[in-house]
């Protein structure tokens, strides 16, 4: 077996059939780092989503003997981080609700803009965006802008329909558009041509 190359769903299926330890490591190697970056992205903790990756492989390891998965493993293991990072941030309450309420009220204020501009606010402004979205509505867009999932590689991984999942987007959009465009048109005035762009690449 070839680490350089990966293996499609089908291999995958065949090693975990006759031979488990080999279809562990070819999962491991093929998607750990996928799984440790969509993690990251939830956490902002880089030990946290190392942490929660590996609880996965290890549900999967224990559940070998019965695992059925219909969809692709990739989507299978995006979707498993995911709701694992989701369910780690319900117990930690680390969602910042109680500081800023509303993150966008004080977007036009004079002493906070260059603030706002900042590399490390941009961020926390659209992670704050991202939180805002319904969870299924945010895991869909997560798995198409992040993981650049298709249509219809999301809607096989969620057993949804494309047009479901179209339909997610969409919604997704427009919550984002509400709270991120009078970000981006600060930072377009401002002559902060990275933070638009940054802003622009997710809607």
């Amino acid at each position: 077996m070839s680490a350089s190359l990966p293996l499609s769903d089908q291999d995958l299926h065949a090693l975990l059939k006759t031979n488990e330890a080999r279809f562990m490591e070819a999962l491991f190697k093929q998607y750990y780092t996928l799984l440790c970056r969509t993690a990251v992205r939830f956490t902002k903790d880089t030990e946290a989503a190392e942490d929660l990756v590996q609880e996965v492989f290890c549900k999967i390891w224990q559940n070998r003997e019965v695992l059925d998965i219909s969809s692709s493993y990739k989507g299978y293991l995006v979707r498993s981080v995911t709701n694992q990072a989701l369910n780690y941030l319900e117990k930690q309450k680390r969602l910042v609700l109680t500081e800023d309420s509303s993150p966008f009220e004080n977007t036009y204020s004079a002493n906070t803009t260059m603030e706002l501009l900042e590399g490390s606010e941009m961020e926390s402004k659209i992670q704050h965006a991202l939180e805002a979205l319904p969870p299924q509505c945010r895991l869909i867009f997560e798995m198409s802008r992040f993981e650049e999932m298709s249509y219809k590689e999301i809607a096989d991984s969620l057993t949804l329909s494309p047009k479901t999942v179209e339909n997610q987007m969409g919604k997704a959009l427009k919550i984002l558009r509400h709270k991120l465009l009078p970000v981006a048109i600060i930072a377009l005035l401002s002559g902060h041509l990275e933070a638009v762009g940054k802003i622009l690449t997710l809607l």
